[in-house]
Protein backbone atom coordinates (compact mmCIF):
# COMPACT_ATOMS: atom_id res chain seq x y z
CA UNK A 1 0.00 0.00 0.00
CA UNK A 2 1.22 3.53 -0.02
CA UNK A 3 1.43 5.37 2.76
CA UNK A 4 2.66 8.87 4.31
CA UNK A 5 4.15 9.80 7.54
CA UNK A 6 3.87 12.92 8.57
CA UNK A 7 7.03 13.52 11.09
CA UNK A 8 9.71 12.06 11.09
CA UNK A 9 11.07 11.82 15.16
CA UNK A 10 11.01 8.42 16.79
CA UNK A 11 7.99 7.14 16.67
CA UNK A 12 7.15 8.60 12.56
CA UNK A 13 10.47 7.51 11.65
CA UNK A 14 10.68 3.65 12.95
CA UNK A 15 7.14 3.33 11.68
CA UNK A 16 7.55 4.17 8.82
CA UNK A 17 10.69 2.52 7.78
CA UNK A 18 9.35 -1.02 9.14
CA UNK A 19 6.40 -0.57 6.97
CA UNK A 20 8.93 -0.04 4.46
CA UNK A 21 10.46 -3.15 5.27
CA UNK A 22 6.82 -5.44 5.40
CA UNK A 23 6.67 -3.93 1.34
CA UNK A 24 4.63 -0.85 1.66
CA UNK A 25 5.96 2.10 -0.25
CA UNK A 26 6.03 4.90 2.12
CA UNK A 27 6.77 8.53 2.08
CA UNK A 28 7.66 10.05 5.38
CA UNK A 29 7.34 14.02 5.30
CA UNK A 30 9.38 16.62 7.56
CA UNK A 31 9.62 20.22 7.59
CA UNK A 32 13.46 19.88 8.74
CA UNK A 33 15.02 19.95 4.92
CA UNK A 34 18.49 19.35 6.62
CA UNK A 35 17.34 16.26 8.57
CA UNK A 36 15.28 14.90 5.61
CA UNK A 37 18.50 15.54 3.29
CA UNK A 38 20.38 13.39 5.98
CA UNK A 39 17.68 10.67 5.93
CA UNK A 40 18.35 10.38 2.29
CA UNK A 41 22.07 9.58 2.79
CA UNK A 42 21.17 7.14 4.94
CA UNK A 43 21.90 8.93 8.18
CA UNK A 44 19.93 9.21 10.77
CA UNK A 45 19.48 12.01 13.66
CA UNK A 46 18.60 9.66 16.11
CA UNK A 47 19.98 6.51 17.88
CA UNK A 48 18.07 3.25 17.59
CA UNK A 49 19.27 0.01 17.24
CA UNK A 50 18.96 -1.99 13.54
CA UNK A 51 17.23 1.22 12.11
CA UNK A 52 20.00 2.70 10.21
CA UNK A 53 20.37 -0.48 8.75
CA UNK A 54 16.74 -0.48 7.81
CA UNK A 55 16.60 2.62 6.68
CA UNK A 56 19.36 2.40 3.97
CA UNK A 57 18.04 -0.80 3.10
CA UNK A 58 14.41 0.20 2.05
CA UNK A 59 15.86 3.59 0.56
CA UNK A 60 18.09 1.59 -1.43
CA UNK A 61 15.13 -0.74 -2.29
CA UNK A 62 12.43 2.79 -3.28
CA UNK A 63 10.53 1.47 -0.97
CA UNK A 64 11.44 3.99 1.41
CA UNK A 65 11.92 8.36 0.36
CA UNK A 66 11.72 11.35 2.25
CA UNK A 67 10.43 14.63 1.69
CA UNK A 68 9.49 18.32 3.06
CA UNK A 69 6.21 18.68 1.03
CA UNK A 70 3.12 17.02 2.65
CA UNK A 71 0.81 17.46 -0.48
CA UNK A 72 3.50 15.04 -2.40
CA UNK A 73 2.94 13.04 0.45
CA UNK A 74 -0.85 13.14 0.00
CA UNK A 75 -0.81 12.93 -3.29
CA UNK A 76 0.53 9.49 -3.53
CA UNK A 77 -0.68 7.76 -0.67
CA UNK A 78 -4.15 6.47 0.49
CA UNK A 79 -3.21 6.49 4.08
CA UNK A 80 -1.42 9.48 5.50
CA UNK A 81 -0.01 8.86 9.54
CA UNK A 82 0.19 11.65 12.34
CA UNK A 83 3.45 11.36 13.84
CA UNK A 84 4.34 14.98 15.20
CA UNK A 85 5.08 15.73 19.22
CA UNK A 86 2.92 16.43 21.50
CA UNK A 87 4.41 18.29 24.18
CA UNK A 88 3.27 18.62 27.60
CA UNK A 89 2.00 21.59 28.76
CA UNK A 90 2.97 23.56 32.36
CA UNK A 91 -0.53 22.29 33.50
CA UNK A 92 -0.07 18.67 32.71
CA UNK A 93 -2.29 19.28 29.39
CA UNK A 94 -1.24 18.12 25.85
CA UNK A 95 -0.10 20.86 23.29
CA UNK A 96 -1.80 20.02 20.55
CA UNK A 97 -0.96 22.80 17.85
CA UNK A 98 1.26 20.71 15.62
CA UNK A 99 -1.63 18.41 15.55
CA UNK A 100 -4.14 21.25 14.20
CA UNK A 101 -1.05 22.73 12.39
CA UNK A 102 -0.83 19.60 10.90
CA UNK A 103 -4.41 19.30 10.13
CA UNK A 104 -5.00 22.42 8.55
CA UNK A 105 -2.06 21.51 6.07
CA UNK A 106 -3.87 18.02 4.92
CA UNK A 107 -7.40 19.77 5.09
CA UNK A 108 -5.19 22.35 2.29
CA UNK A 109 -3.20 19.10 0.43
CA UNK A 110 -6.05 16.78 0.42
CA UNK A 111 -7.84 15.89 -3.22
CA UNK A 112 -11.43 14.73 -3.91
CA UNK A 113 -10.73 11.21 -3.86
CA UNK A 114 -10.76 9.68 -0.72
CA UNK A 115 -7.93 9.26 1.90
CA UNK A 116 -7.77 7.72 5.52
CA UNK A 117 -5.96 10.12 8.32
CA UNK A 118 -4.23 8.08 11.37
CA UNK A 119 -3.46 9.71 14.35
CA UNK A 120 -0.14 7.96 15.62
CA UNK A 121 0.78 10.59 17.97
CA UNK A 122 -0.17 9.89 21.43
CA UNK A 123 -3.01 12.28 21.85
CA UNK A 124 -5.92 13.20 24.45
CA UNK A 125 -9.43 11.42 24.07
CA UNK A 126 -11.45 12.82 21.56
CA UNK A 127 -8.15 14.30 19.09
CA UNK A 128 -9.69 12.68 16.37
CA UNK A 129 -13.31 14.03 16.44
CA UNK A 130 -11.35 17.64 16.72
CA UNK A 131 -9.04 16.51 14.12
CA UNK A 132 -12.05 15.47 11.38
CA UNK A 133 -13.36 18.90 12.38
CA UNK A 134 -10.73 20.64 11.53
CA UNK A 135 -10.19 18.80 7.96
CA UNK A 136 -13.53 20.02 7.09
CA UNK A 137 -13.86 23.22 8.32
CA UNK A 138 -11.22 23.57 5.85
CA UNK A 139 -12.03 21.58 2.90
CA UNK A 140 -15.99 20.83 2.85
CA UNK A 141 -15.78 18.78 -0.40
CA UNK A 142 -12.63 16.15 0.85
CA UNK A 143 -13.86 12.45 1.55
CA UNK A 144 -11.59 11.03 4.39
CA UNK A 145 -11.94 9.19 7.31
CA UNK A 146 -9.94 9.31 10.80
CA UNK A 147 -8.61 6.53 12.86
CA UNK A 148 -6.80 6.22 15.92
CA UNK A 149 -3.63 3.89 16.09
CA UNK A 150 -1.98 4.70 18.79
CA UNK A 151 2.13 3.05 18.92
CA UNK A 152 3.00 1.15 22.14
CA UNK A 153 7.19 1.81 20.75
CA UNK A 154 9.88 1.79 23.70
CA UNK A 155 13.05 2.91 22.43
CA UNK A 156 16.09 1.25 22.48
CA UNK A 157 13.63 -1.42 21.33
CA UNK A 158 11.37 0.10 19.29
CA UNK A 159 12.13 -1.78 15.74
CA UNK A 160 11.65 -5.04 17.71
CA UNK A 161 8.61 -3.69 19.07
CA UNK A 162 7.11 -2.89 15.60
CA UNK A 163 8.36 -5.85 13.85
CA UNK A 164 6.62 -7.83 16.55
CA UNK A 165 3.93 -5.94 18.40
CA UNK A 166 1.88 -7.30 21.42
CA UNK A 167 -1.09 -6.03 19.54
CA UNK A 168 -2.40 -3.36 16.78
CA UNK A 169 -5.25 -0.82 18.17
CA UNK A 170 -7.03 0.47 15.51
CA UNK A 171 -10.19 2.66 16.22
CA UNK A 172 -12.53 4.11 13.39
CA UNK A 173 -15.99 4.68 13.35
CA UNK A 174 -16.25 3.09 9.68
CA UNK A 175 -15.73 -0.13 8.40
CA UNK A 176 -13.80 0.97 5.45
CA UNK A 177 -11.26 2.96 7.56
CA UNK A 178 -10.68 -0.42 9.47
CA UNK A 179 -10.18 -2.46 6.99
CA UNK A 180 -7.26 -0.63 5.19
CA UNK A 181 -5.88 -0.63 8.34
CA UNK A 182 -5.68 -4.54 8.78
CA UNK A 183 -4.10 -4.54 5.25
CA UNK A 184 -1.50 -2.22 6.02
CA UNK A 185 -1.13 -4.46 9.24
CA UNK A 186 -1.46 -7.86 7.81
CA UNK A 187 2.59 -8.76 7.12
CA UNK A 188 2.97 -8.33 11.04
CA UNK A 189 0.78 -11.18 12.11
CA UNK A 190 -0.11 -9.73 15.13
CA UNK A 191 -3.78 -9.86 17.25
CA UNK A 192 -5.73 -6.51 15.68
CA UNK A 193 -7.99 -5.00 18.40
CA UNK A 194 -10.99 -3.25 16.38
CA UNK A 195 -12.29 -0.29 18.59
CA UNK A 196 -14.30 3.19 18.05
CA UNK A 197 -12.06 6.36 17.99
CA UNK A 198 -12.68 7.35 21.37
CA UNK A 199 -11.67 3.78 23.40
CA UNK A 200 -8.20 3.76 20.78
CA UNK A 201 -7.40 7.13 21.84
CA UNK A 202 -7.84 6.50 25.63
CA UNK A 203 -5.99 2.69 25.42
CA UNK A 204 -2.77 4.49 25.20
CA UNK A 205 -3.15 7.08 27.84
CA UNK A 206 -4.26 4.39 30.30
CA UNK A 207 -1.64 1.52 28.82
CA UNK A 208 1.15 4.08 29.84
CA UNK A 209 -0.04 5.19 33.30
CA UNK A 210 -0.70 1.79 34.59
CA UNK A 211 2.72 1.44 33.33
CA UNK A 212 4.19 4.23 35.54
CA UNK A 213 2.11 3.07 38.55
CA UNK A 214 3.43 -0.63 38.79
CA UNK A 215 7.41 1.14 38.57
CA UNK A 216 6.08 3.69 41.03
CA UNK A 217 4.75 0.32 43.40
CA UNK A 218 8.09 -1.22 43.46
CA UNK A 219 9.67 1.83 44.07
CA UNK A 220 7.79 2.83 47.07
CA UNK A 221 8.32 -1.08 48.11
CA UNK A 222 11.83 -0.04 48.38
CA UNK A 223 11.47 2.12 51.67
CA UNK A 224 9.95 -0.95 53.21
CA UNK A 225 13.31 -3.54 52.18
CA UNK A 226 15.72 -1.14 53.28
CA UNK A 227 13.66 -0.20 56.68
CA UNK A 228 13.25 -4.28 57.06
CA UNK A 229 16.73 -5.45 55.18
CA UNK A 230 14.69 -7.18 52.87
CA UNK A 231 15.55 -7.53 49.08
CA UNK A 232 13.48 -5.66 46.41
CA UNK A 233 14.83 -7.93 43.72
CA UNK A 234 14.09 -11.14 45.41
CA UNK A 235 10.66 -9.38 46.03
CA UNK A 236 10.10 -8.32 42.53
CA UNK A 237 10.88 -11.57 41.41
CA UNK A 238 8.58 -13.35 43.97
CA UNK A 239 5.62 -11.35 42.86
CA UNK A 240 6.54 -11.22 39.24
CA UNK A 241 6.24 -14.83 39.10
CA UNK A 242 2.98 -14.38 39.66
CA UNK A 243 1.21 -14.34 35.94
CA UNK A 244 -1.86 -12.08 36.93
CA UNK A 245 1.23 -9.74 37.80
CA UNK A 246 4.35 -9.78 35.47
CA UNK A 247 7.77 -9.43 36.26
CA UNK A 248 7.72 -5.94 33.66
CA UNK A 249 8.34 -2.77 35.18
CA UNK A 250 8.73 -4.03 38.49
CA UNK A 251 12.64 -2.96 38.38
CA UNK A 252 13.50 -0.57 41.35
CA UNK A 253 15.64 2.18 40.91
CA UNK A 254 15.66 6.31 40.50
CA UNK A 255 12.40 6.75 38.37
CA UNK A 256 10.97 6.62 35.77
CA UNK A 257 11.51 9.68 32.78
CA UNK A 258 11.42 10.20 29.33
CA UNK A 259 9.44 10.97 26.65
CA UNK A 260 6.38 8.73 26.96
CA UNK A 261 5.83 8.11 31.17
CA UNK A 262 6.09 11.63 32.55
CA UNK A 263 3.86 13.13 30.07
CA UNK A 264 1.63 10.54 29.91
CA UNK A 265 0.90 10.20 33.23
CA UNK A 266 0.42 13.65 33.66
CA UNK A 267 -1.83 14.53 30.52
CA UNK A 268 -4.33 11.56 32.08
CA UNK A 269 -4.43 13.01 35.03
CA UNK A 270 -5.46 16.51 33.11
CA UNK A 271 -8.02 14.51 31.18
CA UNK A 272 -9.70 12.67 34.08
CA UNK A 273 -9.98 15.89 35.44
CA UNK A 274 -11.30 17.30 32.78
CA UNK A 275 -14.07 14.40 32.68
CA UNK A 276 -15.00 15.16 36.26
CA UNK A 277 -12.76 12.50 37.90
CA UNK A 278 -10.04 13.48 40.77
CA UNK A 279 -7.72 10.72 39.58
CA UNK A 280 -5.82 10.32 43.17
CA UNK A 281 -3.98 7.06 42.50
CA UNK A 282 -1.90 8.23 39.59
CA UNK A 283 -1.41 11.84 41.55
CA UNK A 284 0.47 9.44 44.15
CA UNK A 285 2.27 7.86 41.19
CA UNK A 286 3.90 11.08 40.51
CA UNK A 287 5.00 11.77 43.63
CA UNK A 288 6.26 8.72 44.33
CA UNK A 289 8.24 8.97 41.70
CA UNK A 290 9.81 12.61 42.32
CA UNK A 291 10.50 11.17 46.18
CA UNK A 292 12.37 8.62 45.00
CA UNK A 293 14.89 10.58 43.19
CA UNK A 294 15.13 12.90 46.09
CA UNK A 295 16.13 9.65 48.52
CA UNK A 296 18.63 8.74 46.16
CA UNK A 297 20.13 12.17 46.56
CA UNK A 298 20.11 12.33 50.51
CA UNK A 299 21.96 9.28 50.35
CA UNK A 300 24.32 10.24 48.45
CA UNK A 301 24.54 14.38 50.86
CA UNK A 302 24.68 11.88 53.44
CA UNK A 303 27.82 10.18 52.61
CA UNK A 304 29.63 12.75 50.89
CA UNK A 305 28.51 15.02 54.53
CA UNK A 306 27.88 17.82 51.79
CA UNK A 307 27.86 18.00 47.93
CA UNK A 308 29.85 21.16 47.45
CA UNK A 309 33.10 21.29 46.30
CA UNK A 310 32.75 17.42 45.98
CA UNK A 311 33.97 15.33 42.25
CA UNK A 312 31.17 13.19 41.55
CA UNK A 313 31.47 11.06 37.92
CA UNK A 314 28.01 9.96 36.92
CA UNK A 315 27.69 7.14 34.79
CA UNK A 316 24.16 7.61 31.98
CA UNK A 317 22.68 10.59 30.96
CA UNK A 318 19.50 8.93 28.30
CA UNK A 319 16.82 8.35 30.05
CA UNK A 320 17.30 4.15 29.93
CA UNK A 321 19.81 2.18 28.39
CA UNK A 322 20.27 1.68 24.57
CA UNK A 323 18.44 4.72 23.13
CA UNK A 324 20.22 8.60 22.72
CA UNK A 325 16.66 10.40 24.23
CA UNK A 326 17.61 12.45 27.37
CA UNK A 327 13.87 14.11 27.13
CA UNK A 328 12.60 14.59 30.79
CA UNK A 329 15.68 12.02 32.11
CA UNK A 330 16.16 11.37 35.99
CA UNK A 331 19.96 11.33 34.80
CA UNK A 332 20.07 14.87 33.89
CA UNK A 333 17.78 15.80 36.96
CA UNK A 334 20.51 14.39 39.31
CA UNK A 335 23.33 16.22 37.78
CA UNK A 336 21.28 19.43 37.99
CA UNK A 337 20.34 19.33 41.74
CA UNK A 338 24.40 17.67 42.54
CA UNK A 339 25.66 21.48 40.63
CA UNK A 340 22.86 23.37 42.69
CA UNK A 341 24.39 22.40 45.47
CA UNK A 342 27.94 22.84 44.56
CA UNK A 343 28.97 19.88 43.18
CA UNK A 344 31.99 19.23 40.30
CA UNK A 345 30.11 16.68 37.58
CA UNK A 346 31.65 14.81 35.32
CA UNK A 347 29.19 12.73 33.30
CA UNK A 348 29.68 9.86 30.34
CA UNK A 349 26.89 8.37 28.55
CA UNK A 350 27.08 5.77 25.47
CA UNK A 351 25.41 7.07 23.23
CA UNK A 352 23.20 10.55 24.96
CA UNK A 353 26.23 13.02 25.61
CA UNK A 354 25.71 14.98 22.57
CA UNK A 355 22.33 15.36 23.31
CA UNK A 356 22.84 16.06 27.08
CA UNK A 357 25.67 19.00 27.04
CA UNK A 358 23.31 21.86 26.25
CA UNK A 359 20.96 20.41 28.86
CA UNK A 360 23.65 21.04 31.69
CA UNK A 361 26.56 23.19 30.77
CA UNK A 362 28.03 23.33 33.88
CA UNK A 363 28.99 19.80 33.41
CA UNK A 364 31.84 18.37 32.12
CA UNK A 365 30.95 15.60 29.37
CA UNK A 366 33.90 13.13 28.95
CA UNK A 367 34.13 10.40 26.01
CA UNK A 368 34.85 7.31 29.02
CA UNK A 369 34.09 5.76 32.08
CA UNK A 370 37.50 5.87 33.44
CA UNK A 371 37.58 9.78 32.51
CA UNK A 372 34.35 9.90 34.72
CA UNK A 373 36.44 7.81 37.59
CA UNK A 374 39.45 10.18 38.00
CA UNK A 375 39.80 11.81 40.94
CA UNK A 376 35.80 11.41 41.55
CA UNK A 377 35.08 11.38 45.52
CA UNK A 378 32.04 9.11 44.21
CA UNK A 379 30.25 7.38 41.52
CA UNK A 380 26.58 7.54 40.27
CA UNK A 381 25.20 4.99 37.98
CA UNK A 382 22.28 6.93 36.43
CA UNK A 383 21.25 4.52 33.58
CA UNK A 384 21.14 1.22 32.89
CA UNK A 385 23.49 0.51 30.24
CA UNK A 386 24.47 -3.22 29.87
CA UNK A 387 27.93 -1.56 29.01
CA UNK A 388 28.28 -0.48 32.63
CA UNK A 389 28.48 -4.26 33.77
CA UNK A 390 31.09 -4.76 31.91
CA UNK A 391 33.79 -2.04 32.97
CA UNK A 392 37.16 -2.91 34.48
CA UNK A 393 35.45 -1.97 38.29
CA UNK A 394 38.95 -2.66 39.42
CA UNK A 395 40.30 -0.16 37.40
CA UNK A 396 37.41 2.36 37.56
CA UNK A 397 38.43 2.28 41.70
CA UNK A 398 42.11 3.13 41.14
CA UNK A 399 41.39 6.47 39.59
CA UNK A 400 38.74 7.13 42.31
CA UNK A 401 39.45 9.36 45.60
CA UNK A 402 37.12 7.69 47.53
CA UNK A 403 35.85 3.71 46.48
CA UNK A 404 31.67 5.39 46.89
CA UNK A 405 29.52 4.38 44.31
CA UNK A 406 25.89 5.10 44.57
CA UNK A 407 24.47 2.57 41.96
CA UNK A 408 20.76 4.29 41.31
CA UNK A 409 19.45 0.98 38.60
CA UNK A 410 20.37 -1.59 40.51
CA UNK A 411 22.67 -2.33 37.68
CA UNK A 412 25.57 -4.44 39.67
CA UNK A 413 26.02 -7.23 42.13
CA UNK A 414 26.31 -5.70 45.56
CA UNK A 415 28.26 -9.00 46.99
CA UNK A 416 31.05 -8.37 43.97
CA UNK A 417 31.27 -4.70 44.23
CA UNK A 418 31.82 -5.05 48.02
CA UNK A 419 34.42 -7.87 47.33
CA UNK A 420 36.14 -4.95 44.47
CA UNK A 421 36.14 -3.02 47.72
CA UNK A 422 33.15 -0.41 46.98
CA UNK A 423 31.28 1.18 49.44
CA UNK A 424 28.44 0.46 47.38
CA UNK A 425 25.32 1.96 47.52
CA UNK A 426 21.67 0.78 45.93
CA UNK A 427 18.27 1.23 45.70
CA UNK A 428 15.82 -1.36 48.08
CA UNK A 429 18.38 -4.32 48.64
Amino acid sequence: MNLAIIGSGYVGLVTGTCFAEVGHNVICVDNDAKKVEMLHQGKIPIYEPGLEELIKKNVASGRLSFTTSIKDGIDKSLVIFIAVPTPPQPDGSVDLSYIEAVAREIAGALPKDYRIIVDKSTVPVKTGDKVAQTIKRYNKKASFDVVSNPEFLREGSAVADLMKPDRIVVGSDTQRALDAMKEIYKPFNAPILETDLNSAELIKHASNSFLALKISYINALTIICEASGADVEKVAQGMGADHRIGRAFLNAGIGYGGSCFPKDLSAFIKISDDLGYDFQLLKQVEVINREQRERFIKKIRESLWVLRDKKIGVLGLAFKGNTDDVRSSVAIALVEQMIKEGAHIKAYDPKGSEKAAPLIPKAQIVSSAEAVAEGADAIVVATEWTDFKTLDWNKIKEKMNSPLLFDGRNLLDPVKMKELGFDYYSIGR
